[in-house]
């Protein structure tokens, strides 16, 4: 019995890998993770398709494990790429005791599609040569660190926080006029971009009314000036 956990990609339904696609046009059961994956790459399949969304992680494993056992093909197919805050080792760990063996295919996460729609690097010669990616506290998080990795400054991407967005910028250590991006649905045809500061960025995105499914990114990046040639690219 094998299980493959997918990354679906962002959102654009032709940015899945070929290995992803080709294991949903062979499944026979797809367990998806709701709203989070674009419906078109449901669209055409031979497979059941079950929304996990509301369902419960023991009811999600039965109804796997029953289609694993009855010699069927099938695919947990998660938002993005699967090892950012996809929750899959607690998936992993019952089918595994279960004697399921599990394959992980990764996928495009919206860190990079953010980036993408942005046009710039997340790491950037001379601006930030590292990449933090964090969320804030939350109902799943008790406490967070985003005021003592800010003072990293250093590029951050904030997942899972865009409705505490005033909270959040509130409790960054960075001067007011630090660049800030919000990327809303990247990759999806309504995607929205915004861009500000740590001193309006809240302001903004409250008066666009984005609640959810959006990414944060702070730092230089953002604005994609003040970087400096790549040795790569130096004249010789």
């Amino acid at each position: 019995m094998k299980l493959y956990f997918v990354g679906a990609g962002p959102g654009d339904p032709d940015l899945i890998t070929v290995k992803g696609k080709r294991l949903l046009s062979e499944a026979d059961l797809v367990v998806y993770a709701g709203s989070l994956v674009n419906p078109a790459l449901l669209q055409g399949l031979k497979a059941e398709t079950m929304d996990s969304n509301g369902v419960s992680l023991e009811a999600t494993t039965t109804r796997i494990m029953a289609a694993l056992r009855a010699g069927q093909k099938v695919v947990r197919l998660h938002s993005g790429d699967p090892s950012l805050y996809g929750a899959i080792l607690e998936q992993m760990k019952p089918l595994e005791e279960a004697g399921v063996e599990v394959e992980v295919v990764p996928g495009v996460s919206s860190l990079f599609a953010s980036a993408a729609a942005l046009k710039t690097q997340l790491t950037l010669k001379g601006v930030s040569e590292s990449l933090i990616v964090t969320r804030p506290a939350g109902t799943t998080l008790e406490k967070d660190e985003l005021a003592a990795l800010s003072r990293h400054n250093t590029t951050m991407a904030i997942f899972l926080g865009i409705d505490r967005i005033r909270d959040i910028v509130d409790n960054l250590d960075r001067p007011g006029d630090t660049p800030v991006a919000v990327v809303y649905h990247a990759s999806w045809p309504d995607e929205r971009v915004l861009q500000g500061t740590l001193a309006d960025i809240a302001e903004k995105v409250e008066a666009a009314g984005l609640r959810k499914s959006a990414l944060i990114l702070v730092g230089g990046v953002v604005k994609r000036t003040g970087f400096r040639r790549s040795h790569l690219y130096r004249d010789r």
